[in-house]
């Protein structure tokens, strides 16, 4: 059985979804980002797995449900951050980020059999999840981070190393408005994050 990663950032204001503002004031988007997290973490929570951790920027909070193994993130780059969250797992593991609330347990159930990794492209040019059989932290060090290109960089090297990859679907990460407004419209029932997005516009008449 696989185990989940989930890297993220403490929802605090100023620190998280800073390109959220404007329109969104700091706390506002602090607000986005924990309901995003907290949407995130409940898919996982829901998917079968053997362990599921959360590698954290920060201090956990009350989004934090039961059943999740915390770490601390390393020091660096993402491209760091991303091999030393990989580099403590034993057998396959599937990690994604806080930015796509709009996962289900469907999504993140993965099996190995066939291929020896997984990945999740984004819209933006980058990429939601990457799974490994194997999971080898030399795979993502030196991936030039936050680009256009990050995706397209990252499947290459895991092509080079010789490796069947399998592709998830392709998602949209919250970057922007424009981004929340969109992924709010196909986030499944109960979420958190279309809930909180629809308070927000109601409260300032946005």
């Amino acid at each position: 059985m696989t185990t989940l990663l989930v890297i993220a950032k403490e929802p605090r204001p100023g620190r998280v979804k800073t390109r959220l503002t404007p329109p969104f004031t700091p706390r506002e988007a602090a607000l986005l980002a924990e309901a995003s997290l907290a949407d995130t973490l409940r898919a996982v929570a829901a998917t079968p797995a053997r362990r599921r951790v959360l590698v954290l920027d920060g201090a956990a909070g009350d989004w934090l449900p039961p059943g999740f193994d915390v770490v601390a993130q390393c020091a660096g780059g993402l491209d760091e951050r991303l091999a030393a969250a990989f580099a403590g797992c034993a057998g396959p593991a599937l990690l994604i980020g806080m930015d796509t609330p709009q996962v289900t347990p469907a999504l993140l159930t993965v099996e190995f059999d066939g291929c020896d990794a997984y990945f999740g492209p984004a819209e933006d040019g980058g990429f939601w999840a990457l799974g490994l059989a194997a999971p080898d932290p030399e795979l993502l060090r030196g991936v030039p981070m936050s680009t256009p290109t990050t995706g397209s960089v990252q499947r290459e090297r895991l092509v080079a190393a010789g490796l069947r990859v399998r592709d998830l679907p392709r998602l949209r990460d919250v970057d922007t408005a424009a981004d929340a407004e969109a992924v709010a419209a196909v986030a499944p029932p109960g979420s958190r994050f279309a809930a909180e997005l629809g308070r927000l516009r109601t409260a300032t008449g946005r």
